[in-house]
């Protein structure tokens, strides 16, 4: 494995093609690369499938994209935004790392986040729609504070959003979420949006939905 400039596992397609899908996997605060890496063995076979591992270590085999402030009444203004800032970037350096090693096209690039992971995949899709086109954003919302000031000069026409929450999060609530498709089909973006009855987290129903939205799309 290649070391590039964030630590990653990966699964590697049974065929390579011109035409060869890569699913880049963002994981959540206090997790680490294994945790989405388990959806890994249940997708196509013919994935290229990479899971990163976030910069910031919290404790053992615990990581961060950025630091979360629990202790602040500021509502959703409790994240460290220059480190999240500084994620994006990495991973956008990243995301052009692996389509240089693998020979990737952006329109073949899929971003898979959940909660901190989706909050940046979002920014890194809105702030660059000409490195990934496909989004499955799992229990997180927009952060205004990590779009592009000209956002509504950009081109979006080719960006595609899965988008899914649990009614009963504890951790992101809904409410958050709920402001995602709006904000998205107002900038020209193809959206689905669907909800499940759990918390913080993706159950079987969610999981075969993604899947079966990621198969229509590879």
């Amino acid at each position: 494995m290649k070391e590039l400039s964030l630590k990653y596992i990966v699964k590697e397609p049974k065929n390579y093609s011109e035409n060869t899908t890569l699913l880049l996997l963002l994981h959540g605060y206090g997790s680490n690369e294994q945790d989405l890496f388990s959806f890994a063995q249940e997708l196509d076979e013919n994935l290229l499938i990479v899971s990163a591992q976030a910069p910031l270590e919290l404790g053992f085999n615990s990581y961060a994209w950025y630091t979360i402030n629990f202790n602040t009444s500021q509502g959703g203004n409790f994240s460290d935004i220059p480190e999240a800032i500084k994620a994006r970037e990495k991973i956008a350096v990243f995301i052009n790392e692996l389509q240089q090693l693998y020979h990737i096209q952006p329109s073949k690039t899929i971003l898979l986040g959940f909660s901190q992971g989706t909050i940046l995949s979002y920014s890194i899709a809105l702030n660059y729609p000409e490195k990934v086109q496909k989004v499955i954003a799992l229990s997180g919302y927009i952060n205004e504070k990590l779009l592009p000031e000209n956002i509504k000069n950009n081109d979006y026409q080719k960006l595609d959003f899965f988008i899914s929450h649990g009614t009963v999060d504890q951790v992101i609530p809904i409410s958050w979420a709920e402001k995602a498709p709006s904000f998205l089909q107002n900038l020209g973006i193809k959206t689905i949006f669907k909800t499940y009855p759990i918390g913080h987290g993706v159950s079987p129903p969610n999981f075969f939905d993604f899947k079966e939205w990621l198969e229509e799309r590879i």
